[in-house]
């Protein structure tokens, strides 16, 4: 397994010799006991790339080695505790909260999803930690680099690679 090394302290994440800037939760990082839905906090710990998702006509699947496929319009992320699919793909409009994966901005032109609470997933302890494209701010929780950065590290990634977060 390689891993993506996460400093939340110094904003930096590193893979072998690459090094680079990251942006991480608006909270800070917290001890996974204390993560929280909506809290901006990101959590620390080993997490394993579990897939990408791609926006079409925003990003380009050539050279990725992860499990990969196209967002559609529709596509979401549960983000209510109350859902029985909290934390999973889904289809929107929804009687539940959840996040839509076709964003006005283009954070979202590629997301790796991030193996965070989903094994199975806790209701409240987090859900949508994603490792995606830098806005230039902090996130909800996420890790996010910038697209050239992500375009240089996503061919590079493989099946049982991970992200560390210290």
């Amino acid at each position: 397994m390689t891993v993506l090394r996460v400093d939340g302290t110094a904003r930096r994440l590193r893979f072998g010799e690459i090094a680079m800037p990251c942006a991480i939760g608006r909270g800070g990082v917290c001890q996974i006991a204390d993560k929280r839905e909506g809290d901006g906090c990101t959590p620390l710990g080993r997490w394993p790339l579990r897939g990408v998702l791609l926006r079409p006509g925003k990003a380009q699947s050539h050279g990725i080695r992860l499990p990969w496929r196209w967002v559609r319009d529709g596509d979401g992320w549960s983000d209510d505790p109350a859902d029985p699919a909290y934390n999973r793909p889904v289809r929107l409009p929804r009687a539940f909260s959840a996040e839509n994966l076709l964003r006005a901005d283009d954070a979202y032109d590629v997301i790796v999803v991030l193996g965070h609470n989903d094994a199975p997933p806790v209701p409240g302890r987090g859900s949508a930690i994603f490792f995606h494209l830098s806005e230039g701010r902090p996130t909800a929780g996420c890790v996010a680099v910038e697209r050239a950065d992500m375009l240089r590290l996503l061919p590079m990634l493989q099946p049982g690679d991970g992200m560390e977060i210290i």
